[in-house]
């Protein structure tokens, strides 16, 4: 049955009851934001007001010449060790993932090896490199020498502490770096060998890129660790690096703990850094995985405090217009298939 004309006006003159929503109340989140304030102000109070933290030695050595100096030689452990770490892991995942059986078992071995001894080990091992090689050559083997050095002159404390790091962390690359590869569909690695592509240039181009999404997260972590890795690094021995300096000057003032108090201080801070860039490196690799990328954490700072659309609205209002923009293609094929 069809509405009258004297009806349909009523009907359509007639606005919807407005919702009255009524939000749901979480008391017992106040009452645990309670008790963690106070926990943390009873934290606070107990280290800020304890004389046996020496405050005042925290202050007289943070920015002290030889700590910022053993700073920078833990950032060039760091980054070089991880550097060299990367590169060698991205090989050994390769050769674990190759069809040829020797490359594969010999991937396997070493990271039997490096994964299953302490790290601090292997640096130890590093540090007596020249009592156990005093001369390094380099020749045909059972053959001729064209060129040898003394161990010493060639593997200084610092490059043996880069070569122990590198190797050890190459080992956790590897399978990083191999749980990526394997997270890529192997449809698209069939296409592109199909295409006539080699198999380097299918990893280069095609899986490598895409595999990122998944390597960069732990990657972060290894490199985060690895900046305190770089205090063991005393075994082989070297002490010049952050952990070490500040040792040395805490026993020359016995006062241990204000001295590892400045250390930590300063692994926080390039700690943060490190943790920021990771961020905004994970932020560029989710482009083709995401619809809307997140917001910024300077971007929210400034919707919290100048207004505007949240994170989630603004993700949800990209979904949208994707949406959209799907059914205007849509649209526009159905036109075409009439227009035929």
């Amino acid at each position: 049955m069809t509405a009258t004309p004297e009806a349909r006006p009523v009907a359509e003159a007639t606005p919807p009851e407005e919702i009255k929503a009524v939000p749901l109340r979480h008391p017992w989140r106040w009452v645990s934001v309670a008790v963690l304030a106070v926990v943390v102000a009873m934290l606070v109070n107990g280290v800020v007001n304890n004389p046996a933290y020496r405050w005042d030695t925290v202050g007289q050595y943070l920015f002290d010449q030889r700590l910022t100096r053993g700073a920078v030689v833990t950032l060039e452990l760091t980054v070089l060790s991880m550097a060299c770490g990367v590169g060698l892991g991205i090989l050994l995942a390769v050769m674990r993932l190759s069809p040829n059986p020797i490359l594969s078992s010999a991937a396997w071995v070493y990271l039997w090896v490096f994964r299953g001894t302490p790290v601090y080990t292997q640096l130890v091992f590093w540090g007596l490199i020249s009592v156990l090689y005093p001369r390094i050559g380099i020749g045909i083997p059972f053959g001729p020498e064209f060129a040898s050095f003394q161990t010493t002159t060639v593997i200084t404390f610092f490059v043996a502490a880069v070569i122990g790091l590198s190797l050890n962390e190459a080992a956790y690359m590897a399978e990083i770096v191999r749980a990526g590869i394997l997270s890529v569909d192997e449809g698209q690695s069939e296409a592109a060998g199909a295409l006539g592509m080699r198999r380097s240039m299918v990893m280069r181009r095609i899986v490598l890129p895409q595999a990122m999404r998944v390597i960069i997260p732990p990657t972060g972590n290894e490199l985060i660790s690895m900046l305190k890795t770089t205090s063991l690094v005393v075994a082989v021995p070297l002490t010049v690096d952050l952990y070490a300096t500040s040792r040395e000057i805490a026993l020359r003032l016995f006062q241990p703990v204000p001295l590892l108090i400045c250390a930590a201080i300063w692994y926080l801070a390039i700690t943060s850094v490190l943790m920021v860039g990771q961020y905004y490196l994970e932020r560029h690799f989710a482009r083709g995985s995401q619809r809307a990328l997140p917001p910024t954490p300077l971007q929210r700072l400034r919707m919290r405090t100048l207004g505007g659309p949240r994170g989630g609205e603004l993700a949800a209002a990209g979904g949208a217009a994707a949406v959209g923009g799907g059914g205007t293609g849509i649209g526009g094929g159905t036109a075409g298939s009439d227009g035929q």
